[in-house]
């Protein structure tokens, strides 16, 4: 693997006699996102403060590019600092400065842009993330929510080439919360930065993280992708994951992905015990990247979740439908073959037709969206990894819309 960008070796901190930093290893990959949890007052906040400087350590040491922080120059760490952005846990506005002011100020500090390019970046930025009737407020006017999109603006007004995120979704709305790590995963994929993410956000993070890491008690317990702490015996790692783990998504409503992987491997017993037959359908909204850019992360997540309500008012009790990604769902059909699970496709494919659900949030926006859906029918000798691998091989439109 490549060198980390960012590395941490045996680094310590305490604060008195307290640990908080125990001897933490951890790397951090370019272009990656990568996600901090753990408890509360665990130390998280703490290790994103070692990586711009705001902190140092009493022993180890923190790596940029494979150089120790301690003994760079004033004029590298400056340089470092220049490539970074933060979004503190508690916004850091200034309550002095207009909401439109404190977005403009890290470009006023830090480049010479002209007012004209400054006032078009903050008001690109305004209308991503939905505060385009508050900019001439004041923070101390404003929601908790409404400052947390205010502070995550300003993190990327500068297009930093990397970016720390403390709790940027505590305290949203469903909606905002799931639009707000659309556009982190939308920015990082256009953009490439590094990022990241403190956060209790379970398993939502997880959709836009290709990294995560696990502090307790000053020490990395789990260091790995999202696909692989799904699967890790430790029980501090478990009971933490399962304890935030909820029965339903946040924002669609449906079975969340724990609750649907459990259900499938209910499936695949039945099949290899009594041999009744199951199939799989998976559900991709598609060009939702698009609809970002015309019309605002938060148009993109509430269409996804309108098209969820379609689905869930067009399955059986017996059915399952959950939240397999970040713009897929997958549906379990028990009793099924995939002749029937075609039928099930063509069904809601006529029903989105003749439903208007899908058209009254975006009604005259601009834009069109498909939908994918791949079909695959699980086998006796099957395993859970290849049939879901299939069903991703086989994905073809089966419904578009032009709104």
């Amino acid at each position: 693997m490549d060198q980390p960008l960012i590395q941490f070796k045996d680094t310590v901190k305490r604060f008195g006699d307290n640990p908080v930093l125990d001897g933490i290893n951890l790397c951090i990959y370019r272009g990656e996102i990568t996600a901090i949890i753990g408890k509360s007052g665990t130390g998280k906040s703490v290790l994103l403060k070692h990586i711009i400087g705001l902190l140092e350590p009493e022993s180890g040491q923190v790596l940029f590019q494979g150089q120790p922080l301690a003994a760079m120059n004033k004029s590298a760490r400056r340089a470092l600092k220049q490539k970074c952005s933060y979004m503190f846990q508690e916004s850091a506005l200034f309550d002095f400065l207009t909401v439109f002011e404190n977005i403009a100020l890290p470009l006023r500090e830090r480049t010479s842009l002209p007012d004209v390019e400054i006032q078009s970046r903050v008001q690109e930025k305004l209308q991503q993330l939905d505060l385009q009737n508050v900019e001439s407020k004041h923070p101390s006017q404003l929601s908790g929510g409404m400052k947390k999109r205010v502070a995550l603006a300003r993190a990327l007004v500068t297009n930093p080439e990397i970016i720390l995120f403390d709790e940027p979704t505590t305290g949203l709305d469903p909606i905002r919360k799931s639009a707000v790590h659309s556009l982190i995963s939308d920015y990082q994929k256009r953009f490439g930065f590094t990022a990241i993410i403190v956060s209790h956000e379970i398993p939502d993070v997880f959709f836009i993280s290709q990294r995560i890491a696990m502090l307790d008690c000053g020490k990395i317990l789990f260091e790995g992708t999202p696909e692989e702490i799904q699967h890790v015996t430790d029980p501090g790692v478990r009971n933490f994951i399962k304890g935030l783990e909820s029965p339903h998504d946040g924002l669609t409503g449906i079975a969340s992905q724990v609750m649907g992987q459990k259900r499938l491997k209910q499936e695949m017993n039945r099949l290899q015990r009594h041999k009744i037959p199951f199939s799989i359908v998976l559900l991709a909204v598609e060009k939702l990247d698009d609809i970002d850019r015309i019309a605002g992360h938060m148009a993109s997540q509430t269409l996804f979740k309108t098209f969820a309500d379609v689905v869930k008012q067009n399955i059986y009790l017996t059915d399952t439908c959950f939240r397999y990604d970040m713009n897929k769902m997958l549906v379990v059909l028990p009793d099924t073959d995939t002749d029937q699970a075609g039928q099930f496709c063509l069904k809601l494919s006529k029903k989105l037709e003749n439903s208007d659900i899908l058209k009254k949030p975006q009604s005259g926006a601009g834009f069109c969206f498909s939908v994918n859906a791949g079909i695959a029918q699980a086998k006796e000798e099957s395993l859970l990894e290849s049939l879901l691998a299939d069903v991703e091989s086989r994905q073809n439109i089966f419904y578009e819309c032009r709104l």
